[in-house]
Parts: C-alpha cells; structure tokens; sequence
C-alpha cells in the first residue's frame, strides 16, 4: 500500500503535469507522473486519483450524517439546491472565538462547503460552534433537522480525520504557525488568519510546509481581495504614480488598548502611563485567577511560554476580536491589530510582497521622525501614529487632504498620491486626472464585497495559488516582526530579504547588548510542542 506524501503540478505546453511522491509500506520514496490537457479538476476527481494513489477509500463520506436515510440520500443528490457532497469542500474549524464564528457562519453558509466538524479548548465555545453549523444546515432541510458536525477539543484530533479536505485557523497568533505545519503534513489545505506566526523563523518553516507538502495556503489578509483595492494596488504597480517615493501606514502604542476599561483593575500591573508608550506588546506578570469551567488552560497556553490564567487572555464571551494581541507570548499588538493587513495591500502595490526592506532605520538615528523601512529601489515606508503626521510632520500631501481609514498605505510618487484604505469611506488621493486613469468602478471601499474565501475554495479545486499565499502570508508578517525587533533594541537594521537575516549587527559587550538582532527572529517553544 502507498502513503501519498506530496503532489505538485507542472505545466507543460497544453497539458498539466501532476508530479505525486508516494511511500509504499517498506518506507520506499517513489515518484508518479500524471498528466492532463485540464487545468481544472472536479473535487471527485482530485479527490479520487489521491484515493487510489493512498489507499483511502473516500465512499463512507460521500452520504452526509443524518437522522433519517432518506434526507441523507436526497442531500447526496443534490436535491433542494444543495451541491453533491461529492463536489463539496470538506471544512473543520479550530477556533471559535469572535473571528472564528465570522468565518463559521461565511463557512456554513456556502453550498459548496460541507463543514464537519469545530475544534476549540473552550467547551463553551466548541459546542455553541457545532450547534450553530448544525442549525444552519438544518434551516435548509425538508426535515428540519441535522446531525453531523463534529465537536473536539484538541485540534490533532480533528486534523486526523481523512474525510476533511481542508481546515480554517482562527486561533491566537502563537497557534498559527504550529497548526498550519501540522495541517500541511495531514494533508489538508489551509486558510490561517494574520499574521500567519509570530517570530521570522515561525513563518520561513510554515512556508516551506505547505510546499513541501503540496497544499494550498490562504492568509487571512482579506482587504486585497476589495475589488477598488485591487485596482489601487495595481495602478501603483503598473508605475501609475511613477517612481513610488514614500508610503505611510499606521503603527500604534499600546496606550489605546490597555487603556480600555477592562484593564483598569489590573492598574497596579499594567501601568498605562508607564507602558502605554510602547510600539511593541509586553509581558505582564498578571495574577493567576481561577479558570473557568470547561477551559482546557494549558492547551490554550499550547506551545508558548506558560502564563497562568487570568481573563485578560481569555474570556467567553470574548471582550475582543483579539484580547490577548498585548502580550508579547501570545500576540504581536500592531502586528495582530493591523498591520499585517496593510503590509500585504502596501507590498503587494510596491511589487514586493515575496521580498521584504533592505533596511529599518529607527527613529533615535535621527534620520525620520518615525520609524521607516527603506526597499532595495529607494522607496520609504513610514510608520506613523494617526494620518495627521503625514500632513503635519511629512508634510507628504496637502493640508486639505482627507485621510481615513486603516488596513492599507498612503502612495506618494513623483505624478502624486493616492490611499489605498478601507473603513474610512472614498479612496482620496491627486491630481484628479489618477482617477480618470485608475477608471475605478467607484472610489466605494465595499469590504463586504472580498472574494478572500470563494478564491481559496477556486484554488483547492484548480489546485492553483491564492491571492495571499503562504509566501505572502510570511512576508506580511515579517514587516510587522522587522519593526518590533527594531523597535525592541531601539535602533537601525540592515536586513536581507532573501536570506532573511540582519547584517553586520553582532551584539559586541562594549555596546552593552545582551543579544543580536538575529536572535530575536525566534524563539523557543514550551515542551512536548516543537516544529
């Protein structure tokens, strides 16, 4: 019997290669050659040729669960506008906090998805999941009723299940990385919301992953999926502005947010005035409160450095979409908030989202009033704190300029400037002949009208790469990663985006550096849990 072990595709004049290496059971490593003049497959036939190639038999899953045979057998043939199973994208989720249920209720609400099962350590959470998927299917039924999603606290017990063909993962950033490699090696494709990891290295080993494993890979970084941010990010890559001179995006201090009032009883620890100034997330010795009924703790706390509990990390219902992103074990503040979002909108427009800056230059080198990361051709990314810098400290576009909005840049090149922002209403930007050459649609930023999701379903099928590949996903979350670490030592970087290291930066004794910049690219995983 044979183990699939990984497919790729190459194209060959008009038809398509599909390159499987297989391990039979003596542990031999062999390599089959496919081909078809189709670029596109059926989810039974992909589904079918891995069957036959694996071993796995994919029958006892084509029939849904069901409380009568008869309601399974009509769902199976597509009765009451439901899709075959057999054509269907089998889905788990693991994480069904505030993001997490967004995702669920896009999930179970799509035709061509089948979900089947939740995963999450909270018990409260998990079977509030698992109730809701089953009472949407059954909303659809003739019956009325539907029995067939699957509850599970540990997320290697729902990645085990060979009759899920791909898992979405909405848990705090110290999972990401973790449970979308073990997703690849299970043979599952995946969609993981940003960023993608949490150290440098974190994100270079899940990339690898999902190649070596052959899978297809979608970030969570929806705002490029906006179609008038599409063409805003394409007009500046096809050199509609010329020469791209600077960028600006937002960055914040952690005041905003351990400001809020949840944090006020917690005073003594997380002294506002004291730490609301840093650009990065902290580690707080928060006392240790009782945990909740129902909580799997040391699972949540998984491959991180251990915290006890305390209900700033976590709460059901969550006070946030992400309460734990001030911690420095857990999360990455800006980072988590939004930058990873902007970063894949502002490199993708620069044409540089598989590469990264050449340089991070720190505020204190007098250099910009701001933290700024400077690319290979020139081009400055600045990190400001609210858009009234760009018009008062940079002085970049005029006074009049109306700047709102998050989750993308301001462009300024040599032919003007345009914003690439969504929630703060129209894109701005000028002289107005830009628009007559952008011929947007409409300057409306619709972020309900992303096609994020539906393009990574395209992609299982076609087996081709989404809009926000694992690369992508890396380098977005990189950016955020380079400014923390430069922000951490309070000084300038060199950095190679190819070998992904800092230059020239040796941590010398009489500089009085406990560490190089290097070492802060990783960092260690709490026992059993490793990569």
């Amino acid at each position: 019997m044979y183990r699939v072990l990984q497919q790729s595709e190459r194209t060959t004049g008009k038809a398509r290669c599909v390159i499987t290496r297989m391990e039979n059971s003596k542990g031999t490593d062999t390599t089959r050659l496919s081909s078809s003049k189709s670029r596109r497959i059926t989810r039974r036939q992909f589904l079918g040729r891995t069957a036959a190639l694996s071993g796995i038999v994919a029958a006892p899953w084509i029939i849904p669960s069901s409380t009568r045979p008869s309601e399974g057998l009509a769902s199976a043939r597509g009765a009451d506008g439901n899709v075959a199973p057999s054509e269907r994208i089998t889905v788990g989720l693991i994480g069904n906090g505030r993001m997490g249920s967004g995702h669920l209720r896009r999930l179970a609400g799509d035709r061509d998805v089948q979900v089947l099962a939740v995963c999450d350590v909270d018990r409260l959470r998990c079977e509030d999941g698992k109730r809701r998927v089953e009472e949407t299917y059954a909303a659809h039924r003739s019956s009325g009723t539907y029995r067939g999603c699957s509850a599970y606290n540990d997320y290697r017990e729902l990645l085990a299940r060979p009759d899920i063909d791909a898992v979405v993962i909405v848990t705090p950033d110290h999972w990401h990385a973790l449970q979308a490699i073990d997703a690849a090696k299970a043979g599952k494709d995946i969609y993981c919301e940003k960023p993608i990891s949490i150290t440098i290295r974190q994100g270079r080993q899940l990339a690898e992953a999902v190649r070596r494993y052959g899978r297809v890979f979608q970030t969570g970084t929806q705002y490029r999926s906006i179609p008038t941010i599409r063409q805003v990010c394409e007009f500046v890559r096809a050199g509609g502005l010329g020469r791209v001179k600077s960028v600006f995006t937002l960055w914040n201090s952690l005041a905003g947010f351990i400001g809020a009032a949840r944090f006020k009883p917690y005073a003594q620890v997380m002294n506002v005035e004291k730490c609301g100034s840093s650009y990065v997330p902290l580690d707080f010795a928060l006392p240790a409160e009782p945990v909740p009924e129902g909580l799997d703790w040391d699972l949540w706390v998984g491959p991180a450095l251990w915290h006890p509990y305390n209900r700033l990390y976590h709460t059901n219902p969550s006070p946030g979409v992400v309460p734990w992103s001030f911690c420095e074990d857990f999360g990455a503040a800006s980072v988590t908030w939004h930058h990873s979002h902007s970063a894949d909108v502002i490199q993708y427009a620069l044409g540089a989202e598989n590469s990264g800056p050449a340089e991070i230059i720190h505020p204190n080198s007098g250099a910009y009033p701001t933290l700024t990361c400077k690319y290979a051709n020139g081009t400055l990314l600045h990190l400001v704190d609210h858009w009234g810098m760009v018009k008062d400290v940079y002085k970049a576009v005029p006074a009049t300029a109306r700047l709102a909005g998050n989750f993308g840049g301001l462009f300024v090149g040599e032919r003007g400037w345009v914003t690439s922002m969504s929630t703060g209403g129209l894109v701005e930007g000028g002289p107005e002949k830009l628009f007559e050459e952008m011929k947007l649609r409409t300057r409306q930023v619709n972020i309900g009208a992303n096609n994020h999701h539906a393009n990574w379903f395209e992609c299982i099928r076609t087996r081709r790469r989404p809009s926000s590949d694992e690369e992508i996903g890396h380098r977005s979350a990189s950016l955020g990663h380079l400014a923390i670490i430069a922000h951490k030592l309070q000084r300038s970087l060199k950095w190679d985006p190819d070998k992904e290291e800092f230059l020239g930066d040796e941590a010398s004794p009489s500089e009085g550096r406990a560490e190089a910049a290097n070492r802060l690219r990783f960092c260690a995983m709490r026992a059993p849990w490793h990569i």
